[in-house]
């Protein structure tokens, strides 16, 4: 008997994303300046007011206040009938500096034995569902609304939109866990006051069945395309109007949306955000580290599935555990167990070594803030860094931690 599962994401405009990037946005800044620097921001934005507050230790200073507003106006709200606009609202820093009691757990004479900024779990997986190693039910519901946005940027077509959006994407699977179609869909977009409900309804649908979707289905492989019959079920600002949203619609703040950061509820996870957190704080580094692995297990072709848990003790550099789970697809004669002892050997999971590997004191971090922090293909690119006060140029890695470079050192270590 056929299953189903979902997944939601959310758009750049919604509030608690809002929060997000401009958390990474102030760890940015502060890495461009000072790239050991240690930063726990959280962010609140609500109606006309944006709230700053969290720990940080850094020689750099930055214009938190400018930051905050660069990264509203960026987003799409930038006028007052939003009732929340970059250049009008408020801005409150709360931040203060770290706790020494923390720092002491992390900071070490030899860098290499930095401790875990925290105690903590955290999983990385992939599957072989999509060309990126996601569950497909995330990866649509990401792309539906990265095409909503683009559509929103441009400014040619569906010029209603406003920056706040939701996607739901329900996936049929078979008995073996095999895509069959997609079952529903829902988006629910934000847009400026129409003559009547009626015409706002009429219009919203015919063009998300008549410009959006088209749009997405032209980016996905042959394969993906055929899920999408003429039997789904799309339902569309199911409530009737979404004229008010954004922050002055809902209170946002800093890591809410973890599972549409991650792998859409697919599998477990570990509870800690990840915005507004340098790598030190193996919420984040670990969670990058353990995709990594995930993502390379599967594409080596160890198994279809990988889950794999890591844990840390707070000031201590080593893993308390590791775990490796296929899910009954390995196609190795070892057990999981065996998979992982032997897997520790390539892949080092001390937060110093995770932090070199992916290049993670450098500011790469705001992309991640919206659309999922996995499944993105890496680039290099170039940032600006700021030393002595002189600004200089630098090419670095984005989104390192999706490399398949351990892909060959597996296959040798199995055998295959």
């Amino acid at each position: 008997m056929s299953y189903l599962f979902t997944s939601e994401s959310v758009s750049e405009g919604h509030p608690d994303k809002v929060a997000d990037q401009i958390s990474d946005a102030l760890l940015d800044e502060f890495l461009r300046r000072d790239p050991h620097a240690k930063v726990a921001c959280e962010t609140l934005v609500t109606t006309g007011l944006v709230v700053l507050s969290g720990e940080i230790r850094t020689h750099g200073y930055v214009d938190v206040q400018q930051v905050a507003r660069r990264v509203v106006n960026q987003v799409g709200y930038n006028r007052a009938d939003l009732m929340f606009d970059g250049n009008s609202c408020g801005v409150l820093s709360a931040i203060h500096e770290q706790s020494p009691d923390i720092n002491r757990g992390v900071a070490r004479q030899a860098p290499e034995e930095q401790g875990a900024g925290d105690q903590g779990m955290m999983f990385g997986y992939a599957c072989r569902d999509t060309q990126d190693y996601m569950p497909l039910p995330i990866h649509l519901a990401h792309l539906l609304l990265r095409e909503l946005s683009a559509i929103r940027h441009e400014g040619k077509e569906m010029r209603y939109l406003r920056p706040d959006a939701k996607s739901q994407v329900t996936l049929e699977y078979d008995d073996n866990g095999t895509p069959r179609r997609v079952h529903t869909i829902v988006v629910s977009t934000q847009h400026d006051e129409f003559d009547t409900d009626e015409a706002m309804a009429e219009t919203i649908r015919r063009d998300i069945v008549n410009i959006l979707i088209p749009r997405l289905r032209a980016l996905l492989p042959e394969g993906e395309r055929k899920l999408f019959r003429d039997d789904f079920k799309l339902l569309v600002n199911p409530t009737g109007k979404f004229v008010v949203g954004g922050p002055h619609g809902d209170t946002g703040l800093t890591g809410r949306k973890i599972i549409v950061d991650t792998y859409g509820g697919w599998i477990a996870h570990g509870g800690g955000a990840f915005s507004g957190k340098d790598a030190s704080k193996v919420d984040r580094s670990a969670a990058y580290a353990v995709r990594h692995m995930a993502k390379n297990i599967v594409a080596a072709g160890l198994a279809d599935q990988a889950t794999v848990q890591v844990a840390y003790a707070i000031g201590v550099a080593q893993p308390v555990s590791l775990m490796v789970h296929t899910h009954g697809t390995s196609h190795l004669k070892v057990s999981d167990g065996e998979l992982a002892e032997r897997a520790k050997k390539l892949f080092d999971l001390r937060p110093w070594a995770i932090v070199q590997r992916f290049g993670l004191l450098n500011p790469i971090y705001l992309p991640t803030a919206t659309y999922g922090h996995f499944g993105r293909a890496p680039y290099r690119g170039e940032v600006e860094l700021i030393e002595n006060g002189q600004t200089m140029l630098r090419e670095v890695e984005f989104f390192g931690w999706e490399r398949l470079d351990r892909v060959d050192e597996l296959r040798r270590e199995f055998g295959l």
